[in-house]
């Protein structure tokens, strides 16, 4: 029994699956889903509608955009416990963590201003005017420019991030909700909600590089709303969310054009990838669940059941 129980204890411990967190915007919970059984596993209470969820670099703590408690909380993903609230500003909705893995830069939506936050210190060490309604959040791979995107002033404002300025504002249509720099950081992509668009940016000059519109037979123009939006392994296709039009759009990012489009669940607002890109994670706000698609067959191939209004997803790898 001895020799049995020793050869256990130098067994290798069993790999802990890879999981998609997603904030439930109504039911003030977080739905832990897990990448093999693609089931929910875990339902974790946290402060009033959170939104913007994202992990720390080493997956250490998971940072929540608790709106409604006015509080970024940092959550301990093994237990679920709040550790701790970071002063955030009013209404955090979304944010970006810089890639020193110490300083958050968050969107204020109801006071035009994005909040720096040191996690390290607890302390907020900037807070910058910005347009009115801030929501987007990007911050570029090397950690030079920081962009906040505000829905009512529809514009990107680019903020040096050692200096803490903005040092460009550039027009997008109306409503700008998101904002991604692509891996190479050589481009800035921003949808526009209401003008029904994603446009691209050059980085280096600021300037509008192309623009992308959407047309889904059988679906009001007015309905195709780009909200969220991931960039697949190696940026070759971006997966464009577009709200009440209940698709997600396929696009060539070489050549900007819409090879496809999947139809998911009611309200598709934000993504995530499987750790290998070969699965993409849909929150559906109005249907209360997360679509799962198979990358390369863009196919919808599983419908998870959530909390109410499915809002942010982090993968947790």
């Amino acid at each position: 029994m001895l020799r049995l129980a020793l050869a256990l204890s130098l067994l290798p411990a069993a790999a802990q699956a890879a999981e998609i967190w997603v904030t439930n915007e109504k039911d003030d919970t977080i739905s832990v889903i897990d990448i093999d059984t693609l089931e929910v596993t875990r339902t974790i209470p946290t402060g009033e509608r959170p939104r913007g969820i994202t992990f720390s670099h080493d997956y250490s703590v998971v940072y929540i955009c608790a709106s409604d408690s006015d509080s970024v909380q940092v959550m301990d993903p093994e237990t679920g416990e709040i550790l701790h609230d970071l002063p955030s500003g009013e209404d955090p909705e979304q944010f970006v963590l810089h890639p020193d893995n110490k300083h958050l830069y968050i969107a204020n939506e109801d006071d035009a201003i994005t909040t720096v936050v040191d996690v390290e210190s607890r302390s907020v060490v900037a807070q910058i005017n910005v347009g009115i309604e801030p929501e987007g959040m990007a911050v570029s791979p090397d950690g030079a420019l920081a962009i906040t995107t505000s829905e009512t002033t529809n514009m990107a404002h680019w903020i040096d991030t050692e200096t803490r300025e903005i040092v460009a504002n550039t027009l997008v249509d109306s409503r700008p909700r998101h904002a991604e720099f692509t891996e190479d950081g050589a481009e800035l992509w921003v949808s526009a909600e209401i003008g029904g668009t994603v446009t691209i940016f050059d980085v280096e000059s600021k300037a509008e590089k192309a623009k992308i519109d959407f047309e889904i037979k059988g679906v009001h123009p007015d309905k195709v709303q780009p909200v969220g939006f991931e960039f697949a392994e190696g940026d070759t296709h971006a997966f464009v969310a577009l709200g009440p039009a209940n698709h997600v759009a396929v696009v060539n990012m070489e050549t900007y054009e819409v090879e496809e489009y999947i139809l998911v669940g009611r309200r598709v607002w934000h993504m995530a990838f499987s750790p290998d890109k070969s699965q993409l994670f849909t929150t559906n706000g109005v249907s209360g669940d997360v679509t799962v698609i198979d990358v390369a067959s863009r196919e919808a191939i599983k419908s998870i059941k959530v909390g109410r209004y499915p809002w942010g997803a982090a993968l947790r790898p």
